[in-house]
């Protein structure tokens, strides 16, 4: 059993906001196309967002987000995840 200690739902714009809170820029800074290593997201920023996302109940790993460099390539991962957590078991 997951225990989700943060009950705030992963949206596409808490993600932005957290990109962005990670970066110590705004998040009009992160567009759902703009390269997040170009930004300067560096592989343990990532590893820390994607712990605190991880709390959400999504089961979202670190290799999940690595294949993809765009908040809208994590972003499909993320929904692909919910729909699976979603389905009955």
């Amino acid at each position: 059993m997951t225990n989700v200690t943060n009950a705030m739902p992963l949206t596409l714009e808490r993600m932005r906001a957290d990109i962005a809170k990670a970066l110590d820029e705004s998040p009009e800074i992160v567009t759902d196309d703009e390269n997040l290593i170009d930004l300067g997201l560096d592989s343990m920023r990532v590893l820390v967002l994607t712990t605190q996302w991880a709390e959400t109940g999504i089961p979202l790993q670190f290799s999940d987000l690595a294949a993809h460099v765009t908040l809208a390539g994590w972003w499909q991962v993320v929904q692909r995840l919910q729909a699976g957590s979603a389905a009955p078991k």
